[in-house]
């Protein structure tokens, strides 16, 4: 096994400056200066110019129309695309996600989780009006989304708390859990449902049902998500919405390898 030193012998500290600048561009902080970025990383301005330009040449940043902040570039873009595409969830949904929307008429989405976002990797539109902020790639907070529910009901409380330690959850609407111990009451629920059904929870005129996607070892690997531009669904509608939704998760799940059998009905 390497040690720490062999690991620092052979790690290249330019590289790791790079990649450290393109970390620093979030959807908070879009775009940024070079004496900006020399402040967050501690690393003197020249040497962030020299970087921002390398990287600028390679379509990693670009400047802003003011021509004194920097952005994200396409190559960064096409990347998250690649990684995206390479996973067989991705190719595994696609045909299971256009036919739950051609049968119900709803747009049909697949998230994982990345750390306490949920990350849009598929996504099947439906053919109405309605048109969604979301797309692959959007990142929304897990503990405020059904989507993100579905990911987080086999934690226990003691990895939610290792996940949320602060005393209070950041809010995003009414019907956000305020506490971890709260999030953890509606998980349970949740976990013995078998899916998640919630009207305006996120966006006041949006319902959403999901439900989890196992893989092999009977993890959550996904969940699988239909979403409706209404502020409540018609009871008559529910149990019907409900099963497709599920029966479509389950399939997603056999075809990872999972043991259907395995999943509570």
């Amino acid at each position: 096994m390497s040690s720490t030193r062999d690991t620092e012998k052979y790690s290249v500290p330019g590289l790791e400056r790079g990649l450290r600048i393109l970390s620093e561009f979030s959807r908070h902080t879009p775009t940024l200066t070079a004496p900006e970025l020399a402040k967050r990383l501690d690393v003197p301005r020249t040497t962030v110019f020299r970087l921002l330009i390398t990287l600028e040449n390679l379509g990693f940043v670009e400047r802003a129309k003011n021509g004194r902040d920097f952005q994200l570039g396409t190559a960064v873009l096409k990347l998250g695309f690649e990684y995206l595409a390479s996973l067989s969830l991705t190719e595994l949904s696609r045909p299971i996600l256009e036919r739950l929307r051609d049968e119900l008429g709803f747009s049909a989405n697949l998230v994982i989780r990345d750390g306490r976002d949920i990350v849009y990797i598929q996504k099947v539109a439906s053919s109405s009006l309605f048109t969604s902020s979301v797309h692959i790639g959007t990142r929304l907070p897990a503990h405020a989304t059904v989507l993100g529910r579905v990911l987080l009901c086999n934690h226990s409380f003691h990895e939610l708390q290792d996940l949320y330690p602060e005393e209070r959850l950041q809010p995003y609407g009414p019907h956000t859990p305020p506490t971890v111990k709260d999030l953890y009451q509606r998980l349970l629920t949740d976990k013995a449902h078998g899916y998640v059904l919630e009207e305006g929870f996120f966006e006041s005129n949006i319902s959403t049902i999901a439900a989890p996607v196992f893989n092999e070892e009977g993890n959550v690997a996904a969940a699988l998500g239909l979403t409706i531009p209404q502020m409540h669904i018609p009871p008559a509608d529910k149990d019907h919405l409900i099963n497709k939704v599920r029966f479509a998760a389950r399939e997603l799940s056999s075809c990872l390898n999972h043991n259907i059998e395995a999943v509570a009905t």
